[in-house]
């Protein structure tokens, strides 16, 4: 029984343990989704049907990770053939929820997901037919309140109930046209996926006893994470039985800008009463030095469930930490330690450099580009780029016609001479006043949509993505192009099409491909550059770090007010143990070294300050820490011109 295999006492204990409620408190790199996939593997084990086992997470990188390492396990001890338990992403989960019961949701089977852009472009345009100017109220702002409300559990019609000023009337006039321009289009926004379907699990007993029936076993991963919307979720989703799996670390919920709520995981035992917990203390990803410092800084928290990380590893090196003069050195430092140890027989991968904003990265990257060492900043992603965005876009309103948010980006791309404002009498249905020559234009785009919609609807994903490339005209536009953008972007449509080959043996493949590229998060992206075998440092702040691990590991910019990030005059005491628990998760991303640095003068917003050094470098005992200073060594890189050709060959680009 390979699933009871390679575990320690508490793994073995929390995988064995497969009635009622458990709760699994993980420490980082304690083994959490191995102690998770075999708890599943065992549950199998035990005669329990695989469909009857439901595990979420949170970005496709993590399901497909669990999802590999379930169907390995249950393959080695010959339980492949009665099938696969469902593992998917919340998002995910709700899609899944509209697709099997489009009719309680009131859509079609090729409904459409809003990305951020598309939905801020109908934010955008429900501000100005309410009569108000974007320039004065950003649609930013308006979308974001709209999307905390939504993460609250609430609609525009529970909004328009408890309006207690001018700006939120604003808003629920600027929501109510926005449902109405989603419903137009047959179109769900992120937040809907999750909102609709709790909305319908509490308020449909038929619904909430078909999925209870259906999933007697649910795990929840980095439950410490979720909102109230998907904790009300995974509440009506269990049933009498109560045999409920949640695992998570308190010590690192850094979310609660987007919603992610500490309570959830903090009162777990009292939601779930008989509940057991295991905690996971033993470490198996970074040194004792690290995991030392680690510890130090997050036993200073106290609304927290105390647990103390340790590890069989090595002693370790002790924690770098510099001092600089200013960014400029500070960058020049990252810069050359870097490049000193790739001499020394480091690669770039095996580099992270994380920082509390991201306005910190320009100057690092100026640092990377001197040094010449190739770099990717993670927050571009894949799916967000132009070329990319178009195919999808071909694909989707060959699908739903309705989707005038892919009509309008793809109807003059490549040109075809229709413009805005023949577009805007298109969508007015005031077509038959245009040209004739134009509305011929416009049945050969409508003709082109069919002809990729039939293709999408028959063929295999990855065949489906490359008649559209060819039918639409975007390959020709690349190919006749001519300059390296044109190539580059290229590069990247072929590149989908060897995305869509994973879902081409997939029963409703290519809906479970435009699911995921809809969903994509930045380290889905990061995967794709992996196996596109970038050699590449890392870059990225430190929230988008969270999961991730790398040998040598930069955090910088260890300064009070920068990190910790202090938005205004007063910190609440959550704001101040958030913090916190962002350096803790930090410190745990590094596997063999660790480097602190902030600099005494910094530069920000055209000012220069003096800066005094973070609290959090005074939590970690002076034993742990190798401190130096700024030396002129350093400042003789400090230099905007790098010279030469050689300075952009060194980037790794995104977009």
């Amino acid at each position: 029984m390979q699933h009871l295999e390679g575990l320690n006492d508490k793994q073995k204990e929390a995988v064995l343990t497969i009635k009622g409620p458990l709760l699994i408190l993980a420490g980082a790199g304690a083994g959490k989704t191995k102690t998770l996939t075999h708890r599943i593997a065992h549950i199998v084990h035990e005669g329990v049907s695989p469909s009857q086992v439901l595990a979420v997470t949170f970005t496709n990188k993590a399901a497909k990770e669990m999802r590999d390492r379930v169907s390995t396990l249950l393959e080695h001890d010959n339980l492949m053939g009665r099938g696969l338990p469902f593992v998917s992403t919340f998002h995910s989960l709700g899609v899944k929820m509209i697709k099997d019961h489009p009719s309680v949701f009131n859509t079609k089977k090729h409904f459409s997901i809003l990305d951020q852009k598309d939905a801020l472009r109908l934010i955008k345009a429900s501000l100005v037919d309410s009569g108000f100017d974007p320039k004065e109220f950003e649609p930013k702002k308006a979308m974001g309140i709209i999307s905390r409300q939504k993460g609250l559990g609430n609609t525009v019609e529970e909004m328009r109930g408890n309006v207690q000023s001018a700006v939120e009337e604003l808003i629920v006039e600027v929501w109510d046209k926005y449902e109405k321009k989603k419903k137009k289009e047959d179109a769900f926004d992120f937040d809907d996926l999750l909102l609709l379907p709790m909305r319908a699990l509490e308020e449909n007993k038929v619904l909430r006893d078909f999925y209870r029936k259906k999933w007697t076993y649910v795990h929840i991963d980095e439950y410490q994470d979720t909102n109230e919307v998907q904790y009300r979720m995974v509440l009506s989703l269990i049933g009498p039985d109560k045999n409920i799996c949640v695992v998570g670390d308190g010590d690192q919920n850094i979310y609660s800008w987007r919603g992610a709520n500490l309570k959830n995981i903090l009162n777990f035992e009292h939601d779930f009463s008989g509940a057991k917990t295991v905690l996971l203390e033993q470490n198996y990803r970074s040194t004792k030095n690290i995991l030392s410092a680690a510890n130090n800084v997050i036993e200073k928290n106290t609304k927290r469930k105390k647990k103390t990380l340790f590890t069989k590893n090595k002693e370790g090196e002790l924690i770098h930490y510099y001092t600089a003069r200013n960014e400029w050195d500070e960058a020049s430092f990252v810069g050359e330690t870097i490049q000193k140890l790739i001499e020394e027989g480091a690669t770039p991968k095996d580099f992270a450099i994380l920082y509390r904003a991201n306005f910190q990265s320009r100057i690092l990257e100026e640092a990377m580009l001197s040094s010449s060492i190739p770099y990717t900043v993670l927050g571009v992603k894949f799916f967000d780029r132009k070329e990319v965005k178009d195919v999808l876009s071909y694909i989707k309103a060959g699908l739903n016609k309705d989707s005038l948010s892919d009509v309008a980006r793809i109807i003059n791309f490549p040109k075809r001479g229709i413009g805005k404002v023949t577009i805007a009498k298109l969508f007015a249905g005031d077509g038959d006043s245009l040209p004739v020559k134009t509305q011929i234009k416009i049945k050969d785009f409508y003709n082109t949509l069919g002809k990729i919609g039939e293709a999408a609807e028959n063929l295999e994903p990855s065949a489906a993505v490359l008649l559209a490339i060819q039918k639409s005209g975007i390959e020709n536009e690349y190919k006749t192009g001519g300059t390296e953008e044109d190539f580059e972007r290229l590069e990247n449509i072929k590149e989908l099409i060897t995305f869509a080959k994973k879902y081409d043996e997939i029963e409703d493949g290519l809906s479970l491909m435009l699911e995921e590229a809809a969903l994509a998060s930045d380290q889905d992206t990061l995967t794709l550059e992996e196996k596109q075998s970038k050699d590449a440092v890392k870059m990225m702040t430190v929230h988008a770090s969270k999961g991730l691990e790398f040998p040598h590991v930069f955090i910088v910019g260890l300064e009070q007010d920068l990190f910790p990030h202090r938005r205004g005059d007063s910190q609440t005491i959550e704001e101040s143990e958030e913090e916190r628990r962002l350096f803790y998760v930090a410190l745990t991303r590094g596997e063999q070294k660790v480097y602190l640095s902030r600099a005494v003068m910094r530069t920000i917003f055209g000012e220069t300050k003096l800066q005094y050094p973070s609290e959090f470098i005074s939590d970690i005992p002076e034993e742990l820490l190798d401190a130096t200073e700024y030396e002129e060594t350093y400042i003789s890189s400090n230099k905007k011109d790098s010279g030469g050709d050689s300075f952009f060959d060194s980037v790794v680009y995104l977009d």
